[in-house]
């Protein structure tokens, strides 16, 4: 992935939250790679992180490429994720599949698909416990904290409870 990617997909997203008057703000910062010491540099909790995971769902005549959103805090329970979406299992795609459907290095990838063959789902908890949510919005130095009601207007996910309980 390129750098010049990374801001493109970054402005797409400003574009998308302008239109659709979102309420937000960007943070730039220092490139960190974990959950805890991004939520530290952006004063958010854990929980309001939006963790990105692009799998594949297969089985049951389905293959799917799908864009999972969780909180930062939980980990992703990707067999419940495949039943939901009516196939048998799920796993994560590979660098060279995650850049090709989001434009996005590891860590940086948005809770937003711009790609025709990549579905957005949702874990519901990361809405109900915090008012705005926030993520690395393609690129490992900028990030977006927005309204959570805005986020689920914008984007209308599909929302499955996937996290290990």
């Amino acid at each position: 992935m390129s750098h010049h990617q990374g801001h493109v997909i970054h402005q797409r997203i400003i574009d998308l939250l302008d239109t659709h008057h979102a309420r937000y703000r960007v943070v730039e910062h220092e490139a960190v790679g974990k959950c805890e010491a991004v939520s530290a540099i952006r004063q958010t909790a854990l929980g309001q992180g939006a963790k990105a995971l692009v799998c594949h769902v297969k089985g049951n005549g389905q293959r799917l490429h799908v864009l999972a959103i969780i909180a930062a805090d939980k980990q992703a329970d990707l067999s419940k994720l495949a039943v939901s979406l009516g196939g048998l299992k799920a796993s994560l795609a590979s660098p060279v599949e995650v850049d090709k459907l989001t434009g996005c290095e590891f860590g940086a990838i948005p809770p937003f698909s711009f790609h025709p063959e990549l579905k957005l789902v949702a874990d519901p908890l990361l809405f109900e416990r915090f008012d705005e949510i926030a993520f690395n919005a393609g690129l490992l130095t900028h990030s977006i904290i927005m309204n959570t009601q805005d986020y689920l207007r914008i984007t209308a996910p599909t929302l499955i409870d996937f996290h290990r309980v």
